[in-house]
């Protein structure tokens, strides 16, 4: 069962603030810079939608966006945003639940797939692997484990937190860069942030 943040969506902002100050949003917008103009682009698990807003400052139009994220009350706030005139069709629904007939130059996943187990991984990875285009660019921004005790143990934290609160489906980090490699990925750029915990790297499909 994908994991489901509707009762987090009212304070999920706040509280990653709290935790991480502008690290997860610094992050994200390093990779949003790379959206080249006119793209079609698949955005899954974009939660509060704070990054539309962030993507129409850099394209204030020509993009086709497409925003895909489970819970209903994150969708409903993502609507909310000024996504300046790009088109925006939103889809409150699993990404495996999408059509995969749909061809897109860009995919971004902001901290979506340490949510999956490792099957449930695999799945969703092939699905929206299928939607790219080939050459197309995947941005992923998520959580890594660099072998420092502090990680591990925050990691847990919010694992258990978000377990309670959303009921997600996992509790340790699945091996995200794996799927990426088994696909043939090539790694364009890497960034790491907030002592390595964070990473974010632009791959391109072969």
């Amino acid at each position: 069962m994908p994991s489901n943040y509707d009762n987090s969506a009212a304070f999920y902002d706040q509280l990653s603030r709290m935790v991480f100050g502008k690290a997860l949003i610094k992050a994200q917008s390093h990779l949003l810079k790379q959206v080249p103009p006119n793209a079609s682009v698949l955005i899954v698990g974009g939660g509060t939608g704070w990054i539309l807003e962030e993507l129409s400052n850099i394209h204030y139009s020509g993009l086709d966006i497409t925003y895909v994220e489970i819970s209903s009350r994150m969708t409903a706030l993502a609507k909310k945003r000024n996504t300046g005139i790009n088109k925006v069709t939103f889809i409150n629904d699993a990404i495996e639940n999408t059509s995969p007939e749909t061809a897109y130059d860009v995919v971004i996943t902001p901290f979506l797939l340490d949510s999956f187990t490792e099957d449930t991984l695999e799945k969703a990875f092939a699905h929206m692997h299928q939607q790219l285009k080939p050459k197309g660019l995947w941005l992923c921004t998520d959580f890594q484990l660099t072998g420092k005790l502090w990680q591990t143990l925050l990691l847990k934290s919010m694992y258990f937190f978000f377990r309670i609160l959303c009921g997600i489906e996992t509790m340790s980090l699945p091996k995200i860069d794996h799927q990426f490699y088994k696909h043939g990925y090539k790694v364009l750029s890497i960034k790491s942030f907030y002592g390595e915990f964070i990473i974010s790297t632009r791959y391109q499909k072969p």
